[in-house]
């Protein structure tokens, strides 16, 4: 999806030539993954960062080509909206100490990207969704002008409506009618990329997907959307409304929808979660390149699959399967649930916890499968998002069958040591290891996360302050707390 998209045809033509090469390019899939020693390598960590473009009062500011262009790096892309920007990291070696080498080359970016906004009055802030947000931010006049983001509204909307509404629950519930995407823009994450052997595939996956809620749960960082409390991570069913936009009668036929968790365990490996969004989901940009991808194999070489990939990243599932055809190919899962910010060090702390537990429950999956139904993971992952570290979850029992019911903090704190383990097995140094989970366990101690410590300064300023004077005030202590890198779980309260 970051690919310059210059041209596309919906005609039904168009769409059925895609359809057949999404089809060729599958079966050269299968024949590629079947390949003696394909994807094998060392294990990999990277990441992409999305961020706000704020003024000093903490509103957005819509410079993100100028702040591009002024910065002229390579490894800065344009996200939906003219307020957000995202960084691409470089991936470093999972073998040493590779979150904080990723923590450091954040902090490097952050450094370059507010030098580069300085001359617009700007800066550039790690946060969910921006507390400020009016709802003049949104709208056509607020998306960055490129081909593909005009594409996937025409398509979006032709496939859902031209009009679709959004209403997400919490302490103060929010309606919203759109026709475009910018609503989907409010969303900034922070995405982890990390390589996987095609044998290991469908344990790690498995894996990530358990972990995930639990992670998440510690992780929020986005309890505002348009200055109302809503989830601790209201992300995610921003994201999900703004991208699917189904109709009531739509919603209650459980069609498959293109965000979401995913539709079950999986049995086998990568393929058959490529194969599931090419059979499920219409394509919505049905570019076709040149390349045969049969004759690419025959030639000793990985193809491309440009059309396999496109379609691919029209699909916004919480964690991605990858297939990357750099270095003869390779394969990564792409983790999207967690939230931008609070600090550098923070986000590679949610990181090593939810790479390290995945890792530690991965040799226990065969028995974790088994006695974890999928809709209950489902229900655990919106939990977690709505009610954050409080948040009571279903885990098996060790023994006797049957679920704890336990909250999110209690079980983090509980499984710290697995995720240690996890970390150890793939080769992350003692020094990496003690430090981020220690940033964890005592975010955990303190009993807050970048959702709690907004909403407690919220509703100690709204006592004496207007609701806007107060959200102001709070994302400008929010920012200097940020720019100082100091974990979350330190952040003093606000007089």
């Amino acid at each position: 999806m970051g690919r310059s998209i210059s041209r596309a045809s919906y005609s039904a033509r168009s769409i059925q030539r895609f359809q057949a090469k999404l089809q060729s390019d599958l079966d050269a899939f299968a024949k590629l993954l079947a390949q003696p020693g394909f994807g094998e390598g060392p294990a990999t960590f990277g990441a992409e960062l999305e961020l706000y473009i704020v003024n000093a009062n903490g509103r957005p500011v819509g410079c993100n080509v100028e702040i591009q262009s002024a910065l002229d790096d390579p490894q800065v892309t344009l996200e939906l909206n003219r307020y957000n920007l995202e960084y691409n990291l470089s991936p470093v070696p999972v073998r040493g100490r590779p979150f904080a080498a990723t923590e450091q080359q954040i902090v490097d970016a952050l450094a370059a990207l507010n030098t580069a906004a300085q001359p617009f009055a700007a800066e550039v802030m790690p946060i969910g969704i921006l507390p400020t947000l009016k709802r003049r931010d949104f709208g056509p006049r607020n998306m960055t002008d490129l081909q593909r983001y005009h594409c996937l509204t025409q398509r979006l909307a032709d496939l859902r409506g031209k009009l679709f509404s959004i209403r997400i629950n919490g302490e103060e519930p929010v309606e919203l009618r759109s026709r475009d995407l910018t609503l989907e823009g409010a969303n900034t994450s922070l995405q982890l990329h990390y390589r996987v052997n095609p044998a290991d595939y469908a344990r790690t996956f498995n894996a990530v997907q358990l972990a995930t809620p639990i992670a998440l749960g510690i992780a929020c960082n986005s309890p505002f959307m348009l200055g109302r409390r809503l989830w601790h991570e209201t992300r995610i069913p921003l994201f999900k409304h703004a991208i699917d936009g189904y109709t009531r009668d739509l919603r209650d036929a459980h069609l498959p929808s293109r965000v979401d968790l995913g539709n079950g365990w999986v049995r086998e490996g990568i393929h058959e979660l490529f194969a599931e969004n090419v059979y499920l989901h219409p394509p919505l940009l049905p570019i076709c390149e040149q390349e045969d991808p049969a004759r690419v194999l025959k030639q000793g070489k990985a193809p491309q699959l440009s059309e396999l990939q496109l379609h691919q990243g029209t699909v916004w599932p919480w964690n991605r399967a990858i297939y990357d055809p750099v270095d003869g190919g390779h394969l990564r899962i792409e983790l999207r649930a967690l939230p931008a910010g609070p600090t550098a060090c923070d986000m590679m702390a949610n990181a090593a916890f939810l790479i390290g537990l995945s890792e530690g429950l991965a040799p226990q999956m065969a028995r974790l499968v088994a006695a974890m139904p999928y809709q209950t993971l489902v229900y655990n992952f919106y939990r977690a998002a709505q009610e954050g570290r409080t948040a009571r979850l279903f885990w098996p029992r060790e023994q006797g069958g049957g679920f704890d019911e336990i909250s999110v903090a209690e079980l983090a704190q509980r499984l710290l040591p697995t995720a240690a383990e996890g970390l150890e097995r793939i080769g992350v140094y003692k020094r990496d290891r003690d430090h981020y989970l220690g940033v964890i366990e005592e975010r955990l101690e303190a009993g807050t996360s970048g959702a709690n410590w907004q909403l407690r300064q919220f509703a100690r300023l709204q006592r004496s302050e207007k609701r806007h004077l107060a959200l102001s005030r709070m994302v400008r202590q929010y920012m200097e707390n940020s720019r100082r890198n100091l974990p979350v779980a330190q952040w003093k309260d606000m007089p």
